[in-house]
């Protein structure tokens, strides 16, 4: 999951290698934080979220199918 979400995000950033992503097992779920630079900050969230809801709606239907679930958490 963890790839996905950074292949996801440098595809749309203009810093992409200040793309950090970060993976926490807690118990069954997980937490993926995105960390972008600042200035890229609005094209990984979107117009009203729309761009943040489409990454998660993808890592979302992933781990469906590896039975766990995942958070993303954009930071």
């Amino acid at each position: 999951m963890k790839e996905l979400v950074e292949v996801v995000a440098k595809a749309l950033v203009d810093n992409p290698d200040e793309v950090v992503v970060t993976e926490k097992n807690e118990g069954r779920n997980t937490v993926i934080e995105l960390h972008v630079a600042a200035s890229d900050m609005g094209k990984v969230i979107g117009k009203q979220g729309r761009i943040a809801k489409a990454i998660r709606s993808v890592v979302k239907a992933a781990s469906t199918r590896e039975n766990k679930r995942v958070d993303v958490e954009i930071v």
